[in-house]
């Protein structure tokens, strides 16, 4: 299995010309895991088809000891069926095995740690020792400390609970893998990906959410507007979601994305728990609503409490 000094592994997401921003905070989290191993060294593995403009990012962080390369036309498109053998048998040379909470790394670790025969510690937020993290549970209304005694820790890392690593020197070797081929019966048939001149949701400074409050799809466009002026990002509630408002995949909360911008703008949002879990760790937060004992006015470090149709254009005019 893993080896008896310590040593990290990060699984990095990537678009084939740039890691993601989850990756970077994946890093950090590993840098502060490395600290705590006596300062082990932290490779990258690098799993894609010419993705060598990845390869580079990864190098100029600096922190990376070694990136373990996967160059293969048989992992063009990111499956996790294909990519989890090969992140399984490379990881039995690490002791800590880390990747992001995103969907990539939802969908991939669990099968890595199924291979591996070990647990695996999801969504962390916090990492105290070697074995021990913190964890939020019951939708973040309390947290975990969760110990392993496994012999490779297999985690997930929240995006929003670390900053993204920045470059410092150092040099990084690059090992060449060859792929692992294993019998799936899964096929990969197309994706539609969703343009738009907006930042990503997940990385935006700022970031606009709506909810039931707004009434319709057509009443949703104060929500874009006001986030157009804002240079943010637009999110909902699930609620808007299920109301067919916006498409799933701008949803916030426990079962849609976790953010932690700078500035978090709810419209009409009354606040259940699921929701504000996904949004509680917003720099600042303001809310917009009608009903003054909405439950997201106790996080919310700026309350408007009044009518959203008469408040949101007059805070488009004015901005």
């Amino acid at each position: 299995m893993s080896q008896s000094s310590p040593r990290v592994l990060v699984v990095v997401q990537h678009d084939g010309t740039h890691c993601s921003p989850s990756t970077l905070s994946t890093f950090s989290a590993a840098q502060q895991l490395a600290t705590l191993c006596a300062k082990c060294p932290i490779d990258a593995l690098l799993v894609g088809y010419q993705c060598q403009p990845v390869c580079e990012e990864l190098q100029q962080l600096g922190i990376i000891n070694q990136v373990n390369l996967v160059d293969d036309e048989w992992y063009v498109h990111p499956l996790s069926e294909r990519i989890a053998p090969v992140v399984a048998e490379v990881s039995q040379r690490y002791s800590h095995v880390l990747s992001s909470a995103t969907t990539f790394g939802k969908d991939l670790m669990p099968r890595v740690a199924a291979l591996l025969d070990v647990g695996q510690l999801s969504d962390i937020t916090a990492i105290e020792s070697a074995d021990t993290i913190i964890r939020p549970i019951y939708a973040g209304n309390a947290y975990a400390r969760v110990q392993s005694s496994d012999p490779i820790k297999v985690m997930t890392v929240r995006e929003s609970a670390f900053d993204n690593i920045q470059p410092t020197e150092g040099s990084t070797t690059v090992t060449r893998l060859q792929r692992v081929n294993s019998p799936i019966s899964t096929e990969f048939v197309g994706q539609i990906m969703t343009e738009s001149a907006r930042p990503d949701l997940t990385s935006a400074k700022v970031v606009v959410s709506g909810g039931r409050g707004l009434g319709s799809k057509e009443n949703f466009t104060l929500v874009e507007t006001l986030a157009d002026k804002l240079g943010g990002a637009i999110g909902a509630s699930r609620a808007a979601v299920d109301a067919g408002f916006v498409p799933n995949d701008l949803q916030v909360g426990q079962t849609g994305k976790v953010v932690a911008p700078d500035l978090y703008i709810a419209v009409g949002i009354s606040g259940a728990i699921q929701h504000i879990a996904g949004m509680k760790e917003s720099k600042v937060i303001v809310a917009i609503n009608n009903d003054p004992d909405a439950p997201i006015f106790e996080v919310a470090d700026y309350g408007l409490v009044g009518d959203l149709f008469t408040i949101v254009p007059e805070l488009i005019e004015n901005l």
